[in-house]
């Protein structure tokens, strides 16, 4: 189990516990934390679940596939440390892992 901060674009700060094996969107959708959409459900078809992740665990979560990128281009405003949360499994080496929600979804 991790547990993650998720950070809305005004400062809201919601910490929800995740089981390993989940996705940190899947953590994000059961906590109700605004701006994470998820429309496709985690399929990796959309970029409603569109996360900063904190430059510290970059290294962490490792850099995204070749589809996740393609669907990182529909985001709203990417970044070099753009990861859409439902590609993010969530293991013990997360705890304490902090993503920031954009203002806005792709």
């Amino acid at each position: 189990m991790a547990r993650i901060t998720y950070v809305t674009h005004d400062n809201q700060r919601f910490e929800h516990d995740a089981e390993n094996g989940s996705s940190v969107m899947e953590a994000a959708v059961r906590a109700g934390v605004p701006g994470i959409e998820a429309e496709c459900g985690g399929a990796c078809a959309c970029a409603t679940c569109h996360v900063y992740v904190e430059p510290e665990f970059m290294n962490t979560v490792g850099e995204a596939d070749g589809m996740e990128t393609d669907m990182l281009d529909f985001a709203w405003e990417p970044s070099a440390n753009s990861r859409l949360s439902c590609q993010l499994t969530v293991t013990d080496a997360l705890d304490g892992l902090v993503v920031r929600v954009p203002e806005r979804q792709g």
